[in-house]
């Protein structure tokens, strides 16, 4: 919700995935750890690739983070819903063999539809305040752009499409479509960039060991076996995403179509970022209330 005269918030993100490899579980753990740390807020979820155990996956996963927070503001906790894209056959990822927790997702009827669930995401950021990260095919947001009017909302609310060129792959069509017709900045993450930058899979059994059932490390063991480095495509499209201006990489081309290029001097701080970010605890969250409310408690206590 926006407040007038307030200050802009932590750029919203929405996270369209198809939620295949094990990358975007990793961006998906990032994405809770800015949002942790104020750095980012999730504006939506939403999984391109039709598998309920994956999105069942995903609303587990923001259920783990949301663990922390205890007493009155936990009773006004409300999860986002989930996008999920329907007609599509689920898929078999041995990521999501194992249970990844408590979940309010049992079938398709407790999932949004994606392309509206984005839409109205974007409509409640402020503007220029809001930043897409694709890792799966573009069939999600090709769909966005055929609704009535909703061109003017991304133009006005997004600043920037980070696409990686692995997942776009899959629907070619719609990734002509989107790149075509949107109407902001797209970045892309080539495969040599996430095979660069691998997730170190010592970090699971050193970084995630606070949680006994950390649904992030289990679905890592699951993928494949271990150990194993991860490509990071995706994690490297949520890192520009929330960090595009702190030199992890340095994108070329010119106009609104640019491709991340990697510093190899930035790549130890990368790989450093993706395991503090990845392996973020889950912290206390706290209602956000419009800055009058916090001016009339200190004129109520001035010792606040």
């Amino acid at each position: 919700m926006q407040f007038p005269g307030s200050a802009k918030p932590p750029v919203g993100i929405v996270f369209d995935s198809a939620m295949a490899r094990i990358d975007d579980v990793l961006a998906l753990a990032m994405l809770h750890g800015f949002e942790g740390k104020d750095q980012a807020r999730i504006a939506a979820i939403a999984v391109s690739s039709g598998d309920l155990r994956a999105a069942q996956f995903c609303d587990a996963v923001n259920r783990f983070y949301a663990s922390a927070t205890t007493g009155q503001a936990a009773m006004f906790m409300h999860f986002a819903p989930i996008g999920l894209a329907d007609g599509k056959p689920a898929g078999e990822s041995l990521m999501f063999s194992k249970p990844a927790g408590a979940t309010g997702i049992k079938s398709i009827n407790d999932t949004a539809d994606p392309a509206t669930l984005i839409r109205n995401a974007l409509m409640a950021q402020y503007d220029q305040n809001a930043a897409v990260v694709l890792s799966g095919p573009a069939t999600d947001l090709a769909r966005l752009l055929d609704m009535y009017g909703v061109k003017d909302w991304i133009a006005r609310k997004v600043r920037l499409l980070c696409a990686t060129q692995t997942g776009m792959q899959a629907d070619p069509a719609a990734a002509e479509k989107v790149f075509a017709g949107w109407p902001t900045p797209i970045v892309t993450v080539g495969r040599e960039i996430g095979e660069a930058l691998p997730f170190p899979g010592e970090s699971i059994a050193k970084d995630f060991a606070y949680s006994g059932a950390h649904p992030i490390a289990d679905a890592y063991r699951a993928y494949q076996p271990m150990p194993y480095d991860a490509p990071s495509w995706a994690m490297a499209a949520m890192l520009y995403a929330a960090h595009p201006n702190d030199g992890y990489f340095k994108p070329s081309g010119s106009g609104n179509r640019r491709a991340l290029v990697l510093d190899p001097e930035q790549k130890e701080r990368i790989i450093r970022t993706y395991v503090e970010m990845a392996s973020a605890k889950p912290v206390p969250r706290k209602p956000r209330r419009p800055p009058d409310d916090k001016k009339d408690e200190k004129k109520q206590d001035p010792a606040k």
